[in-house]
């Protein structure tokens, strides 16, 4: 009997030390931020992962009461961010934009010391966009057939920009080269930003980017939209075909963000977090701003934004490896 007895008092001393874990955990979710929130952007100002951040981060410190301080990192593809905040201290005060980039980064960077699988802490998918082909506006080519073309009677001598080497935007414009039989030159900028400038200038003739960079110089007339990556039309680009309607059979690609803490960042904030987030996607006024923009506006879990990661990594690394992409 005394041996059952003292048994029963130590389970429920257990059940009280959890609950009061339990409770402290919650009064932390609930405290939680007592001073501003650093979130970094790996991209230059001006992107497509940018517009979605400061678009959510804008309204994330209206309703958590503290200043959410959008910090753009930009250099090596986004890997000195993400390598900063995997050592970051778990604590809810530094978050990361992550895109369709960050699965690439083993296969393009051996030597980082973070693994996108398990050094960050996924807290919500926030938006996906097709990626588009686009030409300066004094290329003749008036549709994609005709691109393909005039690049084949011009081996070699056009270039295409992407938001940096190693990116969907890069891996997209090898893809077409490659199912197309084109000989293009990559030039890789820091960010959508740089790249939509030199394509609205004329300094580099095509590009592949992310719609909602490219939109607003499409409706000025320096850029010409040829056609989309994803398997379906954009609803911001209901008259560009996509590039599976032209002849590349299954070809679909298409950028995402979404939010992560570093690893080991208690779940009760993830919780709040992803709460608050999704709150603010649900809005119809946030909802507006980034369709306007190109973006679709998305609700996915954290387990969601687990799976685009495992599955990028899955499907980029052969074709990395069979075209022998490095950074320069």
């Amino acid at each position: 009997m005394r041996r059952e007895s003292a048994r029963f008092v130590f389970h429920a001393a257990l059940a009280v030390f959890g609950l009061a874990l339990s409770g402290s955990a919650f009064a932390q979710a609930q405290n939680w931020p007592t001073r501003p929130v650093r979130w970094v952007v790996p991209y230059v100002p001006g992107g497509a992962t940018d517009l979605v951040s400061r678009t959510v981060a804008e309204r994330l410190t209206a309703a958590l009461g503290q200043q959410v301080v959008v910090d753009n990192r930009p250099g090596a593809t986004g890997t000195i961010a993400f390598d900063g905040v995997a050592k970051s201290n778990p604590d809810g005060y530094t978050l990361i934009t992550a895109a369709d980039t960050l699965p690439l980064l083993p296969s393009m960077f051996p030597n980082i010391t973070f693994d996108p699988r398990t050094s960050f802490a996924p807290i919500a998918l926030m938006s996906t966009q097709p990626l588009v082909l686009a030409v300066h506006a004094s290329i003749p080519a008036q549709n994609f057939k005709e691109f393909i073309a005039y690049a084949k009677a011009k081996p070699g001598t056009l270039a295409f920009g992407s938001s940096g080497t190693g990116t969907s935007q890069h891996l997209s414009g090898e893809l077409i080269k490659k199912m197309t039989g084109i000989d293009m030159q990559h030039v890789p900028y820091k960010g959508g930003g740089q790249a939509i400038i030199d394509l609205s200038g004329g300094q580099v003739p095509a590009a592949v980017l992310g719609s909602s960079t490219v939109i607003p110089q499409q409706k000025t007339g320096r850029v010409r939209i040829l056609a989309v990556t994803s398997k379906k039309r954009s609803a911001a680009l209901p008259d560009v075909p996509t590039l599976a309607e032209m002849g590349l059979a299954g070809f679909d690609v298409y950028q995402w963000t979404a939010m992560l803490a570093p690893a080991k960042t208690p779940k009760t904030l993830i919780s709040r977090l992803h709460g608050e987030v999704v709150e603010i996607l649900k809005q119809p006024a946030t909802r507006g701003r980034l369709e306007t923009a190109g973006f679709e506006a998305q609700t996915g879990s954290p387990q969601d934004v687990a799976n685009l990661i495992r599955d990028g990594m899955e499907r980029w690394t052969k074709l990395i490896k069979e075209l022998k992409i490095q950074v320069n």
